[in-house]
């Protein structure tokens, strides 16, 4: 993808020069998400929507497209930002984009567990099955912590290696998902109604709590309005491309689920539902799919910890150094590697104790995956409404459009608050119990909501 780059002005001050094209924000979008990114939520997604793991996929989709729509025209507007935090924080109230931005600080120290809780799992039960899952989660979390000590990075190339390796797994497994079903049953078998309805089994009020979990799917697509200031023609590229993005992944995600729905439709006989993907891979292309498969989501994962971990520890050492967070701990930086030493420590120790801790409460990946979206999505339900109020009432300068200005964002609020509000009873009392945090904090230091709230620098991350 294209660097942004800078020029001189006639003042000869630097200045941004607009570089990047609407095809380099789309395949940023797609490297953030990832095309396999609805694959390691198959088993548990598929046990919590009753095998209609697919419908909540496209559920989603529609919630996040409309979702991007506000994400695209609030970046055109706030260019330099490219956070809910500065949609919210200045499209309707700083105290609002203050908790918005708290709430997304719980979604950012998830990505760490949530990975580490992932590769533990196909460690423990796939590879090493001597190996307790505790001992696998330690190793994980220690192995991000200590090469993150040590100033480890993934760059743009390896991040391109891993995509052309993806894109090879993905092709090989829908070739050959086909030629199995098409054998199998002929054209029957690979066209079907039933991965979306079956009048038996199909169950409305499971599809909305597990469309809660399928949403996991798209998070990170508002990364690409983080290039607002750096490509051609924002106002219109930035929409297109965080929408044109999350269409991608609905679709790509839809196909591979869809087509392991048809190959493994009983998902009760799965032997792990965490890395239940990688037995339709063996049934459909054996031993090397599977393998395949397995190697790619554990370096995805891996590679997404690793990168998660820095990025939360940046943000944490930018709320320590302006004294929103405690400097002495969340603002110090490591004189001899230049890195928050302490944020990134913090952050290993997290992800562990939540690996434990979660497991001994039920399916710890599902619960990550909802503590993530609780964040998420209040965030997202900010940006739909910022949207809604600056164009349908702040912006005075253009004629008001209904369908755009008023029904899109609110109609994308509706549907992320209703995803919102079949999280799991555990998400909300953890996810609440933080929101509290925080609210308890601006309180205070605001003096009861009288003097502007401390900036969270999202920049950092």
């Amino acid at each position: 993808m294209s660097q942004p780059s800078t020029a001189s002005s006639a003042g000869g001050a630097p200045k941004l020069r607009r570089v990047l094209t609407l095809w380099d924000l789309i395949f940023y979008g797609i490297v953030l998400i990832q095309p396999i990114a609805g694959v390691p939520l198959f088993g548990v997604a598929q046990k919590l929507s009753g095998g209609y793991f697919v419908d909540t996929i496209l559920i989603a989709m529609f919630a996040m497209t409309i979702t991007a729509v506000s994400y695209g025209r609030m970046a055109a507007v706030y260019p330099s930002a490219g956070s809910a935090y500065t949609y919210v924080g200045k499209g309707l109230n700083s105290y609002l984009g203050f908790l918005v931005g708290w709430a997304m600080i719980l979604d950012y120290l998830m990505q760490p567990l949530i990975n580490t809780i992932w590769i533990a799992v196909a460690i423990h039960t796939r590879y090493i099955p001597q190996m307790p899952y505790a001992i696998a989660a330690f190793l994980v979390a220690g192995l991000m912590t200590v090469l993150n000590l040590r100033g480890v990075k993934s760059s743009a190339t390896s991040n391109k290696v891993l995509l052309a390796a993806m894109v090879v797994v993905i092709v090989a497994f829908i070739m050959l998902a086909v030629h199995y079903l098409f054998y199998a049953q002929g054209w029957h078998g690979v066209l079907s109604a039933k991965p979306f309805y079956n009048p038996h089994t199909f169950q409305p009020h499971r599809i909305w709590m597990a469309t809660s979990f399928a949403a996991l799917t798209y998070i990170g697509f508002d990364g690409v309005t983080t290039l607002a200031e750096d490509v051609e023609n924002p106002k219109r590229n930035v929409l297109l491309a965080t929408v044109l993005v999350c269409l991608f992944t609905g679709v790509v995600s839809g196909i591979e689920i869809y087509l392991g729905q048809r190959v493994w439709p009983n998902w009760h006989t799965f032997p792990n539902l965490e890395t239940a993907f990688m037995d339709v891979c063996h049934r459909v292309g054996g031993l090397p799919l599977f393998e395949a498969m397995g190697a790619i989501l554990i370096v995805a994962g891996f590679g997404s910890g690793l990168t998660g971990t820095l990025g939360v520890a940046r943000l944490l050492f930018g709320m320590g150094r302006d004294e929103v967070l405690p400097k002495r701990v969340f603002g110090y930086l490591s004189p001899r590697s230049n890195t928050p030493t302490y944020n990134i420590l913090i952050i290993g120790a997290l992800a562990y104790a939540g690996a434990l801790l979660l497991g001994a409460v039920g399916n710890a990946y599902e619960h990550a995956g909802e503590l993530i979206n609780f964040g998420a999505f209040l965030a997202f339900m900010g940006v739909n409404l910022s949207a809604f109020w600056h164009f349908s009432f702040i912006d005075r300068t253009r004629r008001r459009r209904l369908l755009a200005d008023s029904a899109i964002p609110l109609l994308g609020f509706a549907f992320c608050a209703v995803i919102w509000w079949n999280l799991s009873g555990l998400a909300k009392i953890v996810g609440g119990t933080w929101f509290a945090v925080g609210l308890a904090y601006i309180a205070v230091t605001t003096r009861g909501f009288r003097v502007a709230p401390k900036l969270i620098d999202f920049k950092e991350q």
